[in-house]
């Protein structure tokens, strides 16, 4: 999962539920596995709502219709525009390895869960917050055009939006950002200054 991250230019994956909690993201009983495959918990995102009680496939919900159905694949869709307050519910992680194994870089929300949004940043997704108006702008140019791109450019904070131009800047904390671009996780990040760690313990 720890891809260095730079530039993300993507086709999205509209998914307009506010409050779209964990348990919705991934189900409670997947919480019992001990597998850290990124495929099993991929194939868990959104079970039980793109899903009946039969495992039958919701036809209206968006993950189900194209070209939206589509095989994740690297490049396709790996940006999800997501609804207000993303990630609220428990603190559970396998939500955000659920995005993660299903092939998706970024998401994108008007609003966040503060424990979800760590989360997804320790899974190397990147949550992005910009305005509820810019928000509303990408589920309309997506609605319009399913194949619109937008462009998530991590080392100038922006999100742009291709079809109409429009731009916003995001907020990142500068420890996670370097994280992200050099492809490092916390310990990772430990190992790569133990010289200086080191050093200043003999001090």
């Amino acid at each position: 999962m720890n891809k260095k991250f730079n530039i993300i230019k993507s086709t999205c994956l509209p998914i307009a539920i506010d409050n779209n909690n964990t348990d919705n993201i991934i189900p409670a009983r997947y919480l019992a596995f001990t597998t850290r495959d990124p495929k099993f918990y991929g194939d868990a995102f959104m079970h039980d709502i793109r899903y009946n009680a039969n495992n039958e496939p919701v036809a209206d919900f968006v993950m189900n219709k194209a070209p939206f159905n589509e095989t994740p694949a690297e490049g396709v869709r790996e940006i999800i525009i997501g609804g207000k307050n993303w990630g609220s519910g428990s603190s559970r992680e396998h939500a955000a390895w659920a995005i993660a194994g299903y092939g998706i870089r970024v998401v994108i929300s008007s609003s966040f869960a503060d424990i979800h949004r760590n989360n997804l940043l320790n899974c190397f997704v990147l949550p992005v917050i910009v305005t509820p108006e810019f928000q509303a702008e990408l589920f309309a140019t997506v609605d319009k055009d399913p194949n619109a791109i937008v462009t998530v450019d991590l080392p100038n904070q922006t999100v742009t939006n291709e079809a109409t131009g429009k731009s916003e800047k995001f907020d990142i904390n500068g420890y996670k950002k370097y994280c992200l671009m050099n492809g490092l996780d916390d310990i990772d990040f430990l190992l790569e200054n133990q010289d200086k760690i080191v050093a200043w313990e003999n001090k």
